[in-house]
């Protein structure tokens, strides 16, 4: 007698729900992590890699369903394949009636390729998956080199710390009824001023990255006295200013910054555990200075990078998930609604900046790996940064043809002194 092997599922995390909800051709929530190599890519040892990843992250076997009121993952016995990379950047993963995987291995050339349907995790989680294959690909290749020589990588979670609804378990459940009410009324972006542009071809991500040393450019931050991510989306508001139309400087420039919440609470999670942050900048007359910029910024982000700011918008987040009249409205409703409710964030929000932060190899693994990069999932034109060694890359990805912005921004680096090595798709 033969056995059907038994199927799990298990909800999506507050975070994930609204991307199923939200995505479309014309932007299909993916995101890319990519590891650039001194060396080509073996394709037949990438996937002996992935296969030893993929039995670490389970989640990463899921698929996605439809259910009566909320989407959910289910368990699969799908093998993912490496391919060599063929489609255009950050290409529709989830299809609504097709049963497949939420992310891909691409590789081409010396560059190993990962693609994440936001809805399976984020950039934190993606990247630990990222790293591990990395590290099995590079012990596999020069095992005669590396084997009994490398440390082990240092996320050693288990198996339910990986698949931990993190939202859930630091929702404390108080009433945020009454915390709406005792909350002192901050400043909002009602309006921000946003981006126009020509379309690309087949609602294409155009990539710009340029890399440069880290080192140099956190010296230019603290000579602001300021933080690197502080320093970048100051320089990235000031570019959006120098080609702003005279008739639109009435709008504030505001840019959405994820905020990774294990910074905040303890996780392992690979799943998605992060936030965001608005902070802006209105020029009201001013003359643009850089300096200006970054003081207004610091006060924002001091303000917003809190742990009662962060655990506060933890609570209505989570809250409303769990309203038991939101509960019970059938899924196509709550689509809509959601789809409704991102147009109106949408109106708040110029462009986005995420930094993924250092990212940390065993040692000796530094002859093998050039750089680490991120290409965020497009909306609007949005920037990606991260660092690995004294390489920091910054990749802007756009659905407009036109590269002002990405031209502005280089040049304010270089005439900083930054030397960059620029490359496009």
């Amino acid at each position: 007698m033969s056995y059907s092997k038994r199927v799990e599922w298990s909800k999506l995390d507050n975070a994930s729900k609204i991307f199923p909800a939200t995505c479309s051709y014309r932007e299909p929530k993916v995101f890319r992590i990519a590891c650039e190599l001194f060396e080509p890519v073996d394709r037949e040892i990438l996937q002996k890699a992935l296969d030893v990843t993929i039995e670490r992250f389970p989640l990463y076997k899921s698929v996605l369903r439809r259910g009566v009121f909320w989407f959910y993952f289910e368990t699969s016995d799908i093998r993912p394949v490496v391919e060599e990379e063929n489609s255009p950047v950050c290409a529709p993963i989830y299809k609504e009636y097709e049963r497949n995987l939420l992310f891909k291995v691409f590789y081409y050339k010396k560059r190993i390729n990962m693609e994440v349907f936001h809805a399976l995790s984020d950039g934190t989680g993606a990247l630990w998956f990222m790293k591990t294959l990395v590290y099995h690909y590079l012990l596999i290749r020069h095992k005669d080199e590396l084997e009994g020589k490398v440390e082990e990588l240092n996320y050693n979670a288990s198996i339910s710390e990986k698949m931990d609804d993190s939202f859930m378990r630091h929702y404390p459940g108080w009433d945020v009824k009454k915390q709406f009410a005792s909350n002192k009324k901050e400043d909002k972006y009602k309006r921000a001023y946003h981006i126009k542009g020509s379309r690309n071809e087949e609602y294409r991500v155009k990539v710009i990255e340029g890399g440069m040393s880290a080192k140099e450019v956190l010296e230019l931050a603290h000579k602001y006295n300021t933080t690197l991510t502080i320093f970048l989306a100051a320089l990235l508001i000031t570019s959006i200013y120098q080609d702003m139309p005279i008739r639109k400087k009435k709008y504030p420039v505001v840019l959405s910054i994820p905020v990774n919440l294990r910074q905040f609470f303890k996780s392992e999670t690979v799943r998605n555990f992060f936030s965001t942050i608005n902070v802006g900048y209105s020029l009201k007359n001013k003359d643009l200075e850089l300096g200006e910029v970054i003081a207004s910024l610091n006060e924002s982000f001091k303000r917003e990078l809190t742990e009662e700011s962060i655990s506060r918008h933890l609570n209505k987040l989570v809250f409303l998930e769990r309203n038991p009249l939101i509960r019970v409205v059938p899924l196509p409703l709550k689509k809509y609604v959601l789809r409704i409710a991102n147009t109106l964030v949408d109106m708040g929000i110029t462009a986005a900046l995420s930094n993924v932060g250092r990212i940390e190899m065993p040692p000796g693994f530094e002859k093998y790996i050039s750089q680490f990069s991120v290409i965020p999932n497009v909306r609007r034109p949005q920037m990606a940064v991260c660092t690995y060694g004294d390489r920091l890359v910054v990749s802007f990805a756009s659905p407009f043809r036109e590269t002002e912005l990405q031209k502005n921004f280089f040049r304010s680096l270089t005439e900083m002194g930054i030397k960059i090595d620029i490359c496009s798709n």
